[in-house]
């Protein structure tokens, strides 16, 4: 009998696990000795943190990430082939979501494996939730392009498909370019636009606030540094004030 595959969510920054994570998430990883992880100097520290019963040292790790070879990606799943399971872990939030664990899911579908999901945050979903933006149709981009013309242009075209489709569009930034991505947004989109921006999900110092860009001209945060959501939509009525 083979393995399951557990699609392990973790905390979103320094968050304590257990406010964030149900408790079929520390069942799972009290005895797990097997695991594939974005990065697993973060994954030992997360493991840690959320109690697992097994010595660190003695937990098998595979890393899977941008610089992984596709020619080492069948040997990840040994284990789980050979009836052990496999945690399957993402650096912050959920697995397989803006992260690269899908290509091993869809592996385990390929070997038969059962790949079973557990419950956790993630930024993404969290965001549109909170954002009052249309969470029946929407779109997630991942990251624009870094370059600046680039980018405003991708806006642009995310901002139109937003009117026509009436779709919430979502996409993310790396945290020292969110003032960039800010400027950007304020400069480029029409000011009846909706934007929200949201930081820091699950942490002390979350914030997440919907406004339109002629709004946001006024009262521009600073979220410099700091893990952000972007959703943008079409708006339907004119900007307040003169």
């Amino acid at each position: 009998m083979k393995g399951n595959l557990y699609l392990i969510p973790t905390v979103l920054g320094s968050t304590i696990p257990s406010e964030v994570l149900p408790d079929s998430v520390f069942k799972v990883i009290k005895g797990l000795k097997h695991y594939i992880a974005e990065d697993i100097k973060s994954a030992r520290r997360f493991l840690k943190r959320a109690g697992t019963s097994v010595p660190v040292d003695e937990i098998k790790f595979f890393e899977l990430n941008k610089y992984t070879e596709k020619n080492d990606l069948a040997g990840f799943l040994t284990d789980a082939n050979s009836g052990n399971d496999t945690g399957l872990l993402s650096e912050a939030g959920v697995p397989c979501v803006a992260d690269p664990g899908s290509v091993i899911v869809s592996l385990a579908h390929n070997y038969g494996i059962r790949v079973v999901p557990l419950t956790g945050p993630s930024s993404i979903i969290l965001a549109l939730m909170a954002s009052g933006l249309n969470g029946q149709s929407f779109a997630f981009h991942g990251y624009l392009p870094v370059k600046k013309n680039a980018r405003n242009r991708m806006i642009k075209k995310l901002e139109k498909e937003s009117a026509i489709k009436n779709q919430a569009q979502i996409f993310m930034e790396t945290p020292y370019r969110n003032m960039q991505m800010t400027d950007s947004l304020i400069m480029v989109c029409l000011p009846n636009t909706n934007l929200c921006i949201a930081c820091d999900i699950t942490l002390e110092s979350e914030f997440i606030c919907t406004r339109t860009i002629y709004e946001w001209k006024k009262n521009k945060p600073d979220i410099n540094k700091r893990p952000a959501i972007f959703i943008i939509q079409s708006g339907d009525k004119a900007p307040h004030g003169t």
